[in-house]
Protein backbone atom coordinates (compact mmCIF):
# COMPACT_ATOMS: atom_id res chain seq x y z
CA UNK A 1 0.00 0.00 0.00
CA UNK A 2 2.77 2.46 0.91
CA UNK A 3 4.50 1.94 -2.44
CA UNK A 4 1.24 2.58 -4.30
CA UNK A 5 0.72 5.86 -2.38
CA UNK A 6 4.20 7.09 -3.27
CA UNK A 7 3.73 6.69 -7.01
CA UNK A 8 1.35 9.66 -7.53
CA UNK A 9 3.62 11.92 -5.46
CA UNK A 10 6.66 10.95 -7.56
CA UNK A 11 4.74 11.61 -10.77
CA UNK A 12 3.65 15.05 -9.50
CA UNK A 13 7.23 15.94 -8.47
CA UNK A 14 8.50 14.81 -11.88
CA UNK A 15 5.89 16.92 -13.65
CA UNK A 16 6.73 19.95 -11.52
CA UNK A 17 10.44 19.48 -12.24
CA UNK A 18 9.80 19.22 -15.98
CA UNK A 19 7.58 22.32 -15.94
CA UNK A 20 10.24 24.21 -13.96
CA UNK A 21 12.95 23.17 -16.40
CA UNK A 22 10.76 24.22 -19.32
CA UNK A 23 10.15 27.65 -17.77
CA UNK A 24 13.85 28.07 -17.00
CA UNK A 25 14.62 27.16 -20.64
CA UNK A 26 12.16 29.80 -21.85
CA UNK A 27 13.77 32.37 -19.55
CA UNK A 28 17.22 31.47 -20.90
CA UNK A 29 15.96 31.84 -24.50
CA UNK A 30 14.32 35.17 -23.64
CA UNK A 31 17.48 36.42 -21.93
CA UNK A 32 19.56 35.32 -24.91
CA UNK A 33 17.24 37.03 -27.38
CA UNK A 34 17.16 40.28 -25.36
CA UNK A 35 20.95 40.16 -25.11
CA UNK A 36 21.20 39.68 -28.89
CA UNK A 37 18.88 42.64 -29.53
CA UNK A 38 20.68 44.87 -27.05
CA UNK A 39 24.32 43.90 -27.59
CA UNK A 40 24.70 42.47 -31.09
CA UNK A 41 21.84 43.96 -33.12
CA UNK A 42 21.38 47.09 -31.04
CA UNK A 43 23.25 49.49 -33.30
CA UNK A 44 21.79 48.19 -36.57
CA UNK A 45 18.25 48.43 -35.18
CA UNK A 46 18.83 51.83 -33.60
CA UNK A 47 20.14 53.32 -36.84
CA UNK A 48 17.78 51.60 -39.23
CA UNK A 49 16.34 54.15 -41.71
CA UNK A 50 12.80 53.39 -40.47
CA UNK A 51 13.66 54.15 -36.83
CA UNK A 52 12.14 57.64 -36.60
CA UNK A 53 12.94 57.97 -32.89
CA UNK A 54 16.68 57.95 -33.58
CA UNK A 55 16.25 60.21 -36.62
CA UNK A 56 14.35 62.82 -34.60
CA UNK A 57 16.84 62.65 -31.74
CA UNK A 58 19.76 63.21 -34.13
CA UNK A 59 18.35 66.60 -35.19
CA UNK A 60 19.10 67.88 -31.68
CA UNK A 61 22.72 66.74 -31.80
CA UNK A 62 25.56 68.50 -33.57
CA UNK A 63 26.49 65.85 -36.10
CA UNK A 64 30.20 65.06 -36.30
CA UNK A 65 32.40 66.36 -39.07
CA UNK A 66 33.73 64.32 -41.97
CA UNK A 67 37.26 65.39 -42.88
CA UNK A 68 39.86 64.28 -45.43
CA UNK A 69 43.29 62.91 -44.56
CA UNK A 70 44.67 66.46 -44.24
CA UNK A 71 41.87 67.70 -41.98
CA UNK A 72 39.89 69.55 -44.66
CA UNK A 73 36.21 69.61 -43.69
CA UNK A 74 33.97 67.74 -46.13
CA UNK A 75 30.75 67.76 -44.08
CA UNK A 76 29.72 69.85 -41.07
CA UNK A 77 26.54 70.62 -39.13
CA UNK A 78 25.27 74.18 -38.65
CA UNK A 79 22.42 75.16 -36.32
CA UNK A 80 19.36 76.69 -37.97
CA UNK A 81 17.04 79.40 -36.67
CA UNK A 82 14.71 76.63 -35.51
CA UNK A 83 17.56 75.36 -33.32
CA UNK A 84 17.91 72.19 -35.36
CA UNK A 85 21.13 71.16 -37.03
CA UNK A 86 21.44 71.08 -40.81
CA UNK A 87 24.23 69.50 -42.85
CA UNK A 88 26.52 71.56 -45.08
CA UNK A 89 29.08 70.30 -47.61
CA UNK A 90 31.88 72.83 -48.28
CA UNK A 91 33.21 71.01 -51.37
CA UNK A 92 29.81 70.86 -53.10
CA UNK A 93 29.94 68.09 -55.75
CA UNK A 94 33.54 66.98 -55.21
CA UNK A 95 32.91 64.35 -52.52
CA UNK A 96 29.16 63.92 -52.95
CA UNK A 97 29.14 60.27 -54.03
CA UNK A 98 31.37 59.16 -51.16
CA UNK A 99 30.29 61.38 -48.28
CA UNK A 100 26.68 61.17 -49.44
CA UNK A 101 24.01 63.36 -47.91
CA UNK A 102 21.85 63.61 -44.78
CA UNK A 103 18.47 65.10 -45.56
CA UNK A 104 15.27 64.98 -43.45
CA UNK A 105 13.12 64.18 -46.50
CA UNK A 106 15.43 62.16 -48.78
CA UNK A 107 17.27 60.22 -46.08
CA UNK A 108 20.95 59.37 -45.92
CA UNK A 109 23.43 57.92 -48.39
CA UNK A 110 27.18 57.22 -48.54
CA UNK A 111 29.19 57.56 -45.36
CA UNK A 112 26.46 59.75 -43.87
CA UNK A 113 24.40 56.56 -43.83
CA UNK A 114 26.93 53.82 -43.11
CA UNK A 115 28.57 55.83 -40.28
CA UNK A 116 25.36 57.45 -39.02
CA UNK A 117 25.71 56.02 -35.52
CA UNK A 118 29.17 57.50 -35.06
CA UNK A 119 28.36 60.83 -36.70
CA UNK A 120 25.27 61.29 -34.54
CA UNK A 121 27.24 60.36 -31.41
CA UNK A 122 24.80 57.60 -30.56
CA UNK A 123 27.16 54.66 -30.98
CA UNK A 124 28.87 54.28 -27.61
CA UNK A 125 29.53 51.45 -25.15
CA UNK A 126 26.83 52.78 -22.80
CA UNK A 127 24.11 52.09 -25.41
CA UNK A 128 24.19 48.45 -24.32
CA UNK A 129 22.80 49.53 -20.95
CA UNK A 130 19.40 50.05 -22.53
CA UNK A 131 17.31 52.93 -21.11
CA UNK A 132 20.15 53.88 -18.76
CA UNK A 133 22.16 54.89 -21.86
CA UNK A 134 20.00 58.02 -22.15
CA UNK A 135 21.94 59.41 -19.19
CA UNK A 136 25.12 59.30 -21.30
CA UNK A 137 23.74 60.78 -24.54
CA UNK A 138 26.37 62.94 -26.25
CA UNK A 139 25.58 66.50 -27.31
CA UNK A 140 27.95 66.21 -30.28
CA UNK A 141 28.83 63.55 -32.81
CA UNK A 142 32.18 61.98 -33.60
CA UNK A 143 34.60 63.05 -36.32
CA UNK A 144 35.21 60.70 -39.26
CA UNK A 145 38.66 61.02 -40.85
CA UNK A 146 38.93 59.64 -44.38
CA UNK A 147 41.85 58.34 -46.43
CA UNK A 148 40.94 60.72 -49.28
CA UNK A 149 43.08 63.73 -50.16
CA UNK A 150 41.13 66.80 -51.31
CA UNK A 151 43.91 67.94 -53.65
CA UNK A 152 44.11 64.55 -55.35
CA UNK A 153 40.32 64.38 -55.47
CA UNK A 154 40.25 67.76 -57.20
CA UNK A 155 42.88 66.62 -59.70
CA UNK A 156 40.84 63.52 -60.53
CA UNK A 157 37.66 65.56 -60.90
CA UNK A 158 39.36 67.98 -63.28
CA UNK A 159 40.97 65.12 -65.23
CA UNK A 160 37.52 63.81 -66.15
CA UNK A 161 36.41 67.27 -67.30
CA UNK A 162 32.76 67.35 -68.30
CA UNK A 163 32.78 63.74 -69.48
CA UNK A 164 30.98 60.89 -67.81
CA UNK A 165 33.17 58.37 -66.06
CA UNK A 166 35.06 57.54 -62.88
CA UNK A 167 38.55 57.56 -61.41
CA UNK A 168 39.78 55.55 -58.43
CA UNK A 169 43.23 56.03 -56.88
CA UNK A 170 44.39 53.61 -54.21
CA UNK A 171 47.49 52.91 -52.16
CA UNK A 172 48.52 49.42 -53.34
CA UNK A 173 50.44 48.68 -50.15
CA UNK A 174 47.63 49.52 -47.71
CA UNK A 175 44.34 49.56 -49.63
CA UNK A 176 43.63 53.14 -48.56
CA UNK A 177 41.52 54.93 -51.19
CA UNK A 178 43.25 58.20 -52.03
CA UNK A 179 40.72 59.57 -54.52
CA UNK A 180 37.38 58.40 -55.86
CA UNK A 181 35.48 60.51 -58.38
CA UNK A 182 32.33 59.89 -60.37
CA UNK A 183 30.89 62.22 -63.01
CA UNK A 184 28.30 63.56 -63.53
CA UNK A 185 27.74 64.44 -59.91
CA UNK A 186 25.40 66.48 -57.75
CA UNK A 187 25.57 69.16 -55.07
CA UNK A 188 24.19 67.81 -51.77
CA UNK A 189 23.68 71.40 -50.58
CA UNK A 190 20.93 71.92 -53.17
CA UNK A 191 19.47 68.42 -53.06
CA UNK A 192 15.88 69.46 -52.26
CA UNK A 193 15.70 72.12 -54.96
CA UNK A 194 17.07 69.79 -57.66
CA UNK A 195 15.74 66.39 -56.55
CA UNK A 196 13.25 65.87 -59.38
CA UNK A 197 15.85 66.73 -62.00
CA UNK A 198 18.57 64.60 -60.37
CA UNK A 199 16.42 61.52 -59.84
CA UNK A 200 15.19 61.51 -63.45
CA UNK A 201 18.35 62.63 -65.28
CA UNK A 202 19.52 60.41 -68.15
CA UNK A 203 23.14 60.62 -67.00
CA UNK A 204 22.33 59.16 -63.53
CA UNK A 205 24.20 61.80 -61.48
CA UNK A 206 23.22 60.09 -58.21
CA UNK A 207 25.03 56.88 -59.25
CA UNK A 208 28.54 56.37 -57.92
CA UNK A 209 30.11 54.99 -61.08
CA UNK A 210 33.37 54.20 -59.27
CA UNK A 211 31.78 51.49 -57.13
CA UNK A 212 28.45 50.71 -58.77
CA UNK A 213 29.02 51.31 -62.46
CA UNK A 214 29.48 48.08 -64.44
CA UNK A 215 31.49 48.21 -67.68
CA UNK A 216 33.22 45.83 -70.09
CA UNK A 217 36.93 46.17 -69.24
CA UNK A 218 38.29 45.87 -72.78
CA UNK A 219 42.03 45.41 -73.13
CA UNK A 220 42.96 46.33 -69.54
CA UNK A 221 41.95 42.75 -68.66
CA UNK A 222 44.88 41.50 -70.72
CA UNK A 223 47.17 41.92 -67.70
CA UNK A 224 45.08 39.24 -65.94
CA UNK A 225 45.20 36.97 -69.01
CA UNK A 226 48.97 37.45 -69.29
CA UNK A 227 49.37 36.48 -65.64
CA UNK A 228 47.14 33.42 -66.12
CA UNK A 229 49.16 32.31 -69.15
CA UNK A 230 52.42 32.65 -67.22
CA UNK A 231 51.01 30.88 -64.14
CA UNK A 232 49.68 27.97 -66.22
CA UNK A 233 52.85 27.90 -68.36
CA UNK A 234 50.77 28.39 -71.46
CA UNK A 235 53.29 31.09 -72.45
CA UNK A 236 56.46 32.81 -71.29
CA UNK A 237 57.52 36.44 -71.53
CA UNK A 238 59.71 35.95 -74.60
CA UNK A 239 57.52 33.46 -76.46
CA UNK A 240 56.66 34.58 -79.98
CA UNK A 241 53.17 34.82 -81.43
CA UNK A 242 52.17 35.65 -84.98
CA UNK A 243 49.50 38.28 -85.58
CA UNK A 244 48.10 38.45 -89.12
CA UNK A 245 45.45 41.05 -88.25
CA UNK A 246 42.70 38.59 -87.32
CA UNK A 247 42.16 35.24 -85.63
CA UNK A 248 39.97 32.70 -87.41
CA UNK A 249 37.97 30.62 -84.93
CA UNK A 250 35.96 27.75 -86.29
CA UNK A 251 34.04 28.15 -89.52
CA UNK A 252 31.89 31.14 -88.64
CA UNK A 253 33.82 33.57 -86.42
CA UNK A 254 36.85 35.84 -86.80
CA UNK A 255 38.35 37.90 -83.98
CA UNK A 256 39.65 41.09 -85.60
CA UNK A 257 42.58 43.30 -84.67
CA UNK A 258 41.86 47.02 -84.36
CA UNK A 259 41.71 48.36 -87.95
CA UNK A 260 42.83 44.82 -88.96
CA UNK A 261 46.42 45.84 -88.18
CA UNK A 262 48.85 42.93 -88.45
CA UNK A 263 51.50 43.07 -85.72
CA UNK A 264 53.55 40.25 -87.21
CA UNK A 265 55.76 38.28 -84.83
CA UNK A 266 55.52 39.57 -81.25
CA UNK A 267 56.57 38.32 -77.82
CA UNK A 268 54.06 38.27 -74.96
CA UNK A 269 55.61 41.50 -73.67
CA UNK A 270 55.32 43.17 -77.07
CA UNK A 271 51.78 41.84 -77.52
CA UNK A 272 50.75 43.53 -74.26
CA UNK A 273 52.52 46.74 -75.27
CA UNK A 274 50.63 46.99 -78.58
CA UNK A 275 47.48 45.38 -77.12
CA UNK A 276 47.35 42.56 -79.66
CA UNK A 277 43.87 41.02 -79.74
CA UNK A 278 45.00 37.99 -81.74
CA UNK A 279 47.58 36.98 -79.13
CA UNK A 280 45.27 37.31 -76.15
CA UNK A 281 42.32 35.73 -77.92
CA UNK A 282 44.55 32.74 -78.69
CA UNK A 283 45.79 32.60 -75.08
CA UNK A 284 42.20 32.40 -73.85
CA UNK A 285 41.60 29.47 -76.20
CA UNK A 286 44.84 27.80 -75.09
CA UNK A 287 43.94 28.16 -71.42
CA UNK A 288 40.43 26.83 -71.94
CA UNK A 289 37.17 27.47 -70.16
CA UNK A 290 37.99 25.96 -66.76
CA UNK A 291 41.34 27.71 -66.33
CA UNK A 292 40.01 31.06 -67.55
CA UNK A 293 37.12 30.77 -65.06
CA UNK A 294 39.51 29.88 -62.25
CA UNK A 295 41.79 32.84 -62.85
CA UNK A 296 38.96 35.35 -63.16
CA UNK A 297 37.48 34.11 -59.89
CA UNK A 298 40.83 34.29 -58.05
CA UNK A 299 40.78 38.09 -58.24
CA UNK A 300 37.43 38.35 -56.46
CA UNK A 301 35.76 40.18 -59.34
CA UNK A 302 32.37 38.60 -58.64
CA UNK A 303 32.64 38.83 -54.84
CA UNK A 304 33.93 42.27 -53.82
CA UNK A 305 35.03 42.84 -50.22
CA UNK A 306 32.65 44.47 -47.78
CA UNK A 307 33.66 47.98 -46.87
CA UNK A 308 32.64 51.54 -46.11
CA UNK A 309 30.33 51.97 -49.11
CA UNK A 310 28.29 49.56 -51.25
CA UNK A 311 30.18 47.94 -54.14
CA UNK A 312 28.52 46.17 -57.06
CA UNK A 313 29.74 42.66 -57.80
CA UNK A 314 31.21 42.13 -61.24
CA UNK A 315 29.54 39.83 -63.71
CA UNK A 316 31.62 36.95 -64.98
CA UNK A 317 30.74 34.96 -68.09
CA UNK A 318 29.29 31.47 -67.74
CA UNK A 319 32.55 30.00 -69.06
CA UNK A 320 31.26 26.45 -69.36
CA UNK A 321 28.62 27.59 -71.84
CA UNK A 322 30.81 29.83 -74.01
CA UNK A 323 31.47 29.08 -77.65
CA UNK A 324 35.10 29.25 -78.80
CA UNK A 325 34.49 32.70 -80.24
CA UNK A 326 33.01 33.97 -76.98
CA UNK A 327 35.88 32.40 -75.02
CA UNK A 328 38.38 34.29 -77.17
CA UNK A 329 36.42 37.48 -76.48
CA UNK A 330 37.01 37.03 -72.73
CA UNK A 331 40.74 37.18 -73.44
CA UNK A 332 40.37 40.76 -74.67
CA UNK A 333 37.81 41.93 -72.08
CA UNK A 334 34.73 41.86 -74.27
CA UNK A 335 31.55 39.80 -74.25
CA UNK A 336 29.44 39.44 -71.10
CA UNK A 337 32.22 40.36 -68.64
CA UNK A 338 31.42 43.50 -66.58
CA UNK A 339 33.55 45.14 -63.87
CA UNK A 340 33.62 48.24 -61.67
CA UNK A 341 36.38 50.88 -61.74
CA UNK A 342 37.19 50.07 -58.10
CA UNK A 343 37.73 46.40 -58.93
CA UNK A 344 40.11 47.40 -61.74
CA UNK A 345 42.07 49.63 -59.37
CA UNK A 346 42.38 46.63 -57.09
CA UNK A 347 43.39 44.43 -60.03
CA UNK A 348 46.27 46.68 -61.01
CA UNK A 349 47.32 47.15 -57.39
CA UNK A 350 47.91 43.38 -57.29
CA UNK A 351 50.89 43.74 -59.64
CA UNK A 352 52.10 46.82 -57.80
CA UNK A 353 52.01 44.96 -54.46
CA UNK A 354 53.83 41.74 -55.41
CA UNK A 355 50.69 39.69 -55.95
CA UNK A 356 48.64 40.73 -52.91
CA UNK A 357 45.36 42.67 -52.95
CA UNK A 358 44.75 44.75 -49.85
CA UNK A 359 41.19 45.34 -48.66
CA UNK A 360 40.15 48.84 -49.78
CA UNK A 361 38.96 51.30 -47.15
CA UNK A 362 37.86 54.94 -46.91
CA UNK A 363 37.75 55.63 -43.16
CA UNK A 364 41.02 56.06 -41.28
CA UNK A 365 39.59 56.65 -37.83
CA UNK A 366 36.62 57.77 -35.77
CA UNK A 367 37.40 60.30 -33.04
CA UNK A 368 35.20 61.38 -30.12
CA UNK A 369 34.79 65.08 -29.25
CA UNK A 370 37.28 64.64 -26.40
CA UNK A 371 39.91 63.24 -28.78
CA UNK A 372 39.46 59.58 -27.90
CA UNK A 373 39.93 57.29 -30.90
CA UNK A 374 36.84 55.08 -31.04
CA UNK A 375 37.73 53.17 -34.19
CA UNK A 376 40.82 52.94 -36.35
CA UNK A 377 41.34 51.01 -39.57
CA UNK A 378 44.48 48.93 -40.05
CA UNK A 379 45.60 47.69 -43.49
CA UNK A 380 44.26 44.20 -44.11
CA UNK A 381 45.24 41.65 -46.74
CA UNK A 382 42.27 40.51 -48.78
CA UNK A 383 43.54 38.12 -51.49
CA UNK A 384 46.85 36.81 -52.81
CA UNK A 385 45.92 35.63 -56.31
CA UNK A 386 49.34 36.01 -57.93
CA UNK A 387 52.80 34.58 -57.29
CA UNK A 388 55.20 37.42 -56.44
CA UNK A 389 57.62 36.48 -59.23
CA UNK A 390 54.90 36.43 -61.89
CA UNK A 391 53.44 39.67 -60.53
CA UNK A 392 56.87 41.24 -61.09
CA UNK A 393 57.00 39.93 -64.67
CA UNK A 394 53.58 41.40 -65.49
CA UNK A 395 54.56 44.70 -63.84
CA UNK A 396 57.69 44.87 -66.03
CA UNK A 397 55.58 44.26 -69.13
CA UNK A 398 53.27 47.08 -68.04
CA UNK A 399 56.25 49.44 -67.91
CA UNK A 400 56.89 48.55 -71.56
CA UNK A 401 53.25 49.43 -72.35
CA UNK A 402 53.92 52.99 -71.16
CA UNK A 403 57.48 53.33 -72.46
CA UNK A 404 56.99 51.78 -75.90
CA UNK A 405 53.31 50.99 -76.37
CA UNK A 406 49.77 52.30 -76.21
CA UNK A 407 50.15 53.90 -72.76
CA UNK A 408 52.79 56.47 -73.70
CA UNK A 409 50.56 59.42 -72.78
CA UNK A 410 50.67 58.35 -69.12
CA UNK A 411 54.48 58.62 -68.99
CA UNK A 412 56.24 60.92 -66.50
CA UNK A 413 59.65 62.50 -66.87
CA UNK A 414 62.12 60.88 -64.47
CA UNK A 415 59.58 58.41 -63.02
CA UNK A 416 58.73 55.03 -64.54
CA UNK A 417 55.04 54.31 -64.87
CA UNK A 418 53.46 50.89 -65.37
CA UNK A 419 50.09 50.73 -67.10
CA UNK A 420 47.65 49.24 -69.56
CA UNK A 421 45.16 50.94 -71.86
CA UNK A 422 41.78 49.62 -72.92
CA UNK A 423 39.16 50.55 -75.47
CA UNK A 424 35.97 48.71 -74.56
CA UNK A 425 33.34 48.28 -77.24
CA UNK A 426 29.93 49.47 -76.12
CA UNK A 427 26.68 48.38 -77.84
CA UNK A 428 24.98 51.64 -76.79
CA UNK A 429 27.42 54.07 -78.39
CA UNK A 430 31.09 54.93 -78.78
CA UNK A 431 33.71 52.83 -77.00
CA UNK A 432 34.68 53.46 -73.38
CA UNK A 433 38.27 54.57 -72.71
CA UNK A 434 40.18 52.77 -69.93
CA UNK A 435 43.58 53.05 -68.28
CA UNK A 436 44.95 51.21 -65.25
CA UNK A 437 48.45 51.72 -63.87
CA UNK A 438 50.74 52.53 -60.97
CA UNK A 439 53.78 54.66 -60.16
CA UNK A 440 56.64 54.78 -59.46
CA UNK A 441 57.02 51.37 -61.07
CA UNK A 442 59.95 50.37 -58.82
CA UNK A 443 58.29 51.58 -55.57
CA UNK A 444 54.54 51.96 -56.17
CA UNK A 445 52.83 54.65 -54.11
CA UNK A 446 49.61 54.93 -56.08
CA UNK A 447 47.53 52.74 -58.38
CA UNK A 448 44.76 54.17 -60.54
CA UNK A 449 41.86 53.08 -62.70
CA UNK A 450 40.30 55.54 -65.14
CA UNK A 451 37.22 55.05 -67.28
CA UNK A 452 35.76 57.71 -69.55
CA UNK A 453 32.46 56.73 -71.09
CA UNK A 454 32.06 56.90 -74.88
CA UNK A 455 35.41 58.65 -75.29
CA UNK A 456 37.07 56.17 -77.66
CA UNK A 457 40.71 55.19 -77.32
CA UNK A 458 42.05 54.52 -73.84
CA UNK A 459 45.53 55.59 -74.90
CA UNK A 460 44.27 58.92 -76.23
CA UNK A 461 41.89 59.90 -73.41
CA UNK A 462 42.18 57.77 -70.26
CA UNK A 463 46.00 57.61 -70.13
CA UNK A 464 46.44 61.44 -70.05
CA UNK A 465 43.83 61.63 -67.26
CA UNK A 466 45.80 59.07 -65.24
CA UNK A 467 48.96 61.08 -65.82
CA UNK A 468 47.35 64.09 -64.13
CA UNK A 469 46.66 61.96 -61.05
CA UNK A 470 50.25 60.69 -60.95
CA UNK A 471 51.62 64.23 -61.25
CA UNK A 472 49.52 65.46 -58.30
CA UNK A 473 50.22 62.41 -56.14
CA UNK A 474 53.97 62.27 -56.69
CA UNK A 475 54.87 65.95 -56.74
Amino acid sequence: MNNNKKLPHQAIRRSIRQAALFLVGLLVLLFGYVTYLQVIAGNSLAFHPLNRRTAEASLKVERGQIVDSQGNVLAVSKRSAQKEYQREYPYDTLFAHIVGYDHPKYGKTGLESSYDGYLSGQINPERRLGAVSQLFTSSAGNTITLTLDARLQQAAYQALGNRRGAIVAISPQTGAILAMVSRPGFDPNTLAANWDTLSQAVGSPLLNRATQGLYPPGSIIKVLVAEAALAERAANVNQQFTCTGSLKIGSDYTLPEVDHQAHGKVTLEQALAVSCNVTFGQLALDLGRDKMAKHYERYGLAQPPTGDIPVSAGRLPAFSKLSDGDLAQTGIGQGSLLVTPLSMAMLVSTFANKGTIMKPYLVQRVTAPDGTVLKETSPEKWLSPVDAKIAGQVAAMMVTVVNKGTGSRAALRGIEVAGKTGTAENPHGASHAWFIGFAPADNPQIAVAVIIENAGSGGAFAAPAARQIFVQALR
